[in-house]
């Protein structure tokens, strides 16, 4: 007998809010945790300064989220997906309106990221408009980088290494180890999230003609490299315990890992990946804060 049950259409408000992509926001929460952790350490906490950066890397990851899905809609990569509704690639919102939306949050980051500046040191905005720069050609302009198998590349330096020293820095106005060791686990870990993700759309990309490091390295090579990400972020927590023993504290994210680690190491592909995407994004955010509260305690 035939299915006869209603069709539920996503109201407006829903599919902007799943255009957002709520999944990846812990990434954004996650190094701004971290880096004001290694600030309070290092004795240089600033409560608004963190609130504004946490404003900042929040507009960003919106914003980047609905560039990423304008121009992968208008060029077609998003027509087959595995994952989430896209807004432009489904048709359900016009891509002129997601193009606005994106732009507006990149500039409501860049916005408060003057602020930050102002008060810290104006070289910051170099490094905002370096961030502004990534967020947009990452999928958007002529030649992005993201086809082009840099996308690790990028979060690895701007959601780990800019978002935790950076956070730390305008607050505490120094970069310590603690805060280094804290944007390496972290960005590893960002990273994670972005190879999971293309790992499992392989198929789907390599039809498109984008040209993901998931594509390059392969699925066995893909998996890999996802497990050394998970390593590298563990043996950052450890390095961070020569400062504070405390920072330990990260490792209460192992059971997400070993769960993530575990069903990507035993070959699953398509719909099955889309569970690690979600523990990869609450590994990174629990190992922030884990870390965070120890370097707090130190």
């Amino acid at each position: 007998m035939a299915d006869s049950s209603p069709v539920t259409t996503p109201t407006r408000t829903q599919l902007w809010i799943a255009g957002a992509r709520p999944r990846t926001l812990p990434a954004a929460i996650a190094p701004v945790a971290a880096g004001t952790g290694a600030a309070v350490q290092a004795d240089g906490f600033v409560a608004w300064k963190a609130l504004v950066a946490l404003g900042v890397s929040l507009a960003l990851q919106i914003g980047v989220n609905y560039a990423n899905d304008y121009s992968d809609g208008i060029r077609g990569t998003d027509d087959d997906r595995v994952g989430p509704l896209r807004l432009v690639g489904s048709g359900l919102v016009p891509a002129r309106q997601v193009k606005m939306a994106a732009l507006g949050f990149l500039a409501l980051g860049g916005a408060l990221g003057v602020v930050l500046a102002a008060t810290t040191t104006w070289w910051l905005l170099l490094v905002g408009a370096a961030a502004l720069g990534a967020a947009w050609t990452y999928t958007g302009g002529p030649s992005p980088y993201g086809y082009r198998a840099l996308g690790e590349v990028s979060v690895f330096i701007f959601f780990g290494l800019v978002a935790v020293l950076g956070t730390t820095y305008v607050q505490a106005e120094e970069i310590t180890a603690a805060s280094v060791a804290a944007a390496i686990g972290v960005g590893a870990l960002a990273c994670a999230i972005l190879v999971a993700n293309n790992l499992r759309d392989i198929p789907t990309d390599t039809a498109s003609g984008k040209r993901t490091l998931a594509v390059l390295l392969g699925d066995a090579g893909s998996r890999r490299l996802y497990v050394v990400l998970v390593a590298i972020a563990a043996a950052c927590a450890v390095a961070a315990a020569f400062v504070t023993p405390w920072a330990l504290l990260a490792l209460v994210s192992a059971p997400l890992a070993v769960r993530a680690v575990r069903v990507v190491t035993t070959g699953a592909t398509g719909p099955a990946l889309i569970p690690v995407l979600r523990d990869t994004g609450l590994l990174e955010l629990v190992y922030a804060v884990g870390l965070a509260v120890g370097l707090c305690l130190a």
